[in-house]
């Protein structure tokens, strides 16, 4: 069963589509940050919460970076209950508001 998972922000929904439109590859931060059109610093608190619940894992690249000259990525990638989770969330998120719509009373002259 999906878990609640985490508030569904507008940054938090783009990060799950990114995932979600190939969801057995894996990504690491600048790839998602790209796609879904976010900065570094908003993407990757999210990464953390979701890997936190056990919608993502991730793994460091096994390379030498001097010789490769930049720094290993951290690739991450959903978990099999992650994309069940990530998909219900996001249909919860796009469900109206069930809260009562404002009725105007009209104004006696």
């Amino acid at each position: 069963m999906a878990s609640p998972g985490p508030r569904m922000t507008i940054p938090t929904q783009l990060v799950l589509q990114s995932f979600l439109q190939n969801p057995a590859q894996e990504l690491y931060g600048v790839e998602i940050g790209n796609l879904a059109g976010l900065p570094s610093g908003t993407v990757h608190p999210i990464l953390a919460r979701m890997e936190g619940l056990g919608w993502l894992t991730s793994r460091w690249e096994d390379i030498d970076p001097r010789r490769e000259g930049r720094p290993a990525r951290r690739y991450y990638q959903l978990t099999a209950g992650g994309i069940d989770s990530a998909r219900a969330a996001l249909e919860r998120a796009y469900q109206p508001s069930r809260a009562p719509r404002f009725q105007p009373v009209p104004v006696q002259p």
